[in-house]
């Protein structure tokens, strides 16, 4: 070997070292790699940078938005919610819960889809009177499946892609995965429908201050549009309709209050005070087309409508609210705010909200530009809760994301526009039409994983440009001579694998994807089967809760030990690895 190819490998391994250590976050250590390659002169300065500039980075990057549009929408909860309501076992829930997840993240991004679909658990494991560690790690493992079906369900697969066009001209198409992840998926769905039990079912997630506040008795106002499965229900078919997890306290109809019963029927026009959590009166309103009342109504102007939002807030004794009504108070002309929900201990309120009475110790939500909020809660003598994703307002825009998102797809799946075009500009349309706010658009983006992608891009080159990777690649080989096609494939699945927990998957596929195709070469192989083999090791991380942000976000709901993911995740990857090989073979002939 050379000194540089020497030094190349070293960088590696001194990065997988800083990544096995933990001292620093990921994209840190991605600096850090940059840095040591520019010093030892592996990465010349002109092309330090290069990486920030790729296709993977502005793919990821506009999956997250396109993600976080479709999580808004709130559509796949709903579907889900539905099915969930006629599910009442707990292991039909599961399948339930780990099929919806593992679809959807052939959609969106993986990490989006359990991001979207992890409240819905939460709750069905409320109401099952179960722990959520039964479903979150097996919905967070059908995920990583999950995303393996398409082009841009995980980042392994949007890296392997590249190198495959770099090598042949011709990158993988949005669905060529599809025949490998989809047979992985129904294998796993399977397993996880029975080797849930490994889980220990007494894991709880430490109190949130949201839970220790305990809130849920809000009252809101809406308007029933036209169009809205509301219309001609009778109040007690609308509850029962809605699991009686949201009350209707008292209908509006024409500017006046009516004496309701169970059998009064509903029509377009009513506004109904509606009491529930947050959460169930977000869905009812979105789901129902009902209008929120005051929602944009006399805001300031300038207010533009990505940046309004909402804050809860409770009332202080000296507050200016305390003794005075919403109406009485003008708080849309005198201070550009509207007032959409109140909550009080121990009282069902039933008047409209700007006629209810407000009282020192009510919790009230407050809309309006966030860039003004914090003032006006100061002047209105109110103190902020602890902030809780509040999204309460009609969903006109809901099916918005789902179809930009279907036309994205068709129009990169039938080649007719590049992958990062179509994605880039569907979160930009999700931004431009409002069916994503730019707040959320640029929260949902995450940043740290974007600058390790452009920081190790260029690093992982430096095994290509020195040589290193060949020399990897043919100990490999020579490592593989003795063995039959299949295990070379499984060799390269299994190594990818190995790699995935200590770096993170996108990591992984930066450093072994270039390495797996001068493998299949120097065997005399179609570069095909391999590149997806290290696609399927890095995108399956069943053994830490540290490899794939999938795993890192179910860790504290799920109240979970390290071990706990090696019990449920050792087994389902040694069933990848034996159902993974024949699938890649068969869908991807080596000669």
């Amino acid at each position: 070997m050379t000194t540089p190819q020497l030094m190349s490998i070293g960088l590696l391994i001194g990065m997988m070292g800083l990544f096995l250590w933990g001292r620093f976050r990921y994209d840190v250590t991605a600096i850090i790699a940059l840095l040591a390659g520019l010093s030892l002169g592996l990465v010349k300065p002109k092309e330090a940078f290069t990486g920030f500039s790729d296709d993977i980075v502005i793919i990821v990057g506009s999956a997250l938005v396109i993600s976080s549009a479709m999580q808004r929408s709130g559509l796949i909860e709903s579907a889900l919610g539905i099915l969930a309501r006629r599910v009442t076992r707990v292991r039909s829930q599961l399948v339930v819960l780990t099929a919806a997840v593992g679809v959807s993240s052939g959609l969106v991004k993986n990490v989006g889809a359990l991001a979207m679909l992890m409240p819905a658990a939460v709750q069905t494991a409320k109401k099952s009177d179960t722990s959520p560690s039964v479903f979150l790690m097996p919905m967070s493992f059908a995920s990583l499946l999950g995303g393996l079906m398409t082009l841009v369900g995980t980042s392994p697969n949007i890296i392997v892609s590249r190198v495959l066009e770099q090598m042949t001209g011709k990158p993988f198409g949005m669905f060529d995965y599809l025949p490998t992840g989809l047979g992985l998926l129904v294998v796993g769905l399977i397993f996880l429908r029975f080797g849930y039990r490994l889980l220990p079912r007494e894991r709880r997630a430490a109190p949130t201050m949201g839970e220790a506040l305990n809130i849920t008795d809000y009252v809101t106002e809406a308007t029933i549009e036209d169009g809205s499965p509301a219309v001609g229900e009778t109040v007690e078919s609308f509850i029962d309709r809605h699991d009686h997890e949201v009350t209707i306290a008292n209908v509006v109809r024409d500017n006046m209050r009516t004496s309701i019963t169970a059998e009064f029927l509903l029509a377009a026009g009513d506004t109904l005070i509606l009491g529930g959590d947050p959460d169930t009166l977000e869905r009812v309103i979105a789901g129902d087309y009902l209008a929120l009342a005051g929602q944009h109504r006399d805001l300031p102007e300038g207010s533009e409508d990505d940046e309004v939002g909402v804050i809860e807030a409770v009332i202080t004794t000296g507050s200016v609210l305390v003794r005075q009504s919403a109406g009485r108070l003008r708080l849309q002309q005198r201070y550009g705010v509207n007032l959409i929900a109140v909550s009080r201990a121990g009282k069902r309120l039933t008047k409209q909200l700007s006629e209810t009475v407000l009282r020192a110790g009510d919790v009230i939500v407050l809309q309006g530009p966030l860039t003004l909020l914090p003032e006006r809660m100061r002047d209105l003598g109110t103190l902020p809760l602890a902030e809780r994703a509040l999204r309460l307002g009609s969903s006109k825009r809901r099916f918005l994301p789902l179809i930009i998102l279907a036309v994205a797809m068709t129009v990169t799946a039938t080649g007719y526009v590049p992958v990062a075009v179509a994605f880039f500009a569907a979160a930009g349309l999700m931004m431009a039409t409002g069916a994503l706010p730019l707040r959320e658009a640029y929260d949902g983006v995450e940043w740290p994983i974007l600058i390790m992608l452009g920081a190790l891009i260029p690093v992982s080159e430096t095994l290509r440009s020195t040589g290193a990777s060949d020399v990897l690649a043919t100990s490999l080989a020579h490592l593989a001579a003795s063995l039959p096609p299949w295990g070379a494939v499984a060799l390269i699945l299994v190594a990818a694998m190995a790699v995935t927990p200590f770096l993170n998957n996108a990591a992984t596929v930066l450093v072994m994807a270039p390495i797996a195709a001068v493998f299949a070469h120097d065997l005399g192989y179609r570069p095909e089967a391999f590149l997806i083999a290290t696609a399927i090791g890095a995108g399956c991380d069943f053994l830490t809760p540290i490899g794939h942000q999938c795993n890192t976000l179910v860790f504290g709901p799920g109240g979970y030990r390290f071990s706990d993911y090696a019990r449920l995740g050792a087994p389902l990857s040694v069933l990848v690895v034996l159902v993974g090989t024949p699938l890649v073979m068969w869908t991807w002939p080596l000669l």
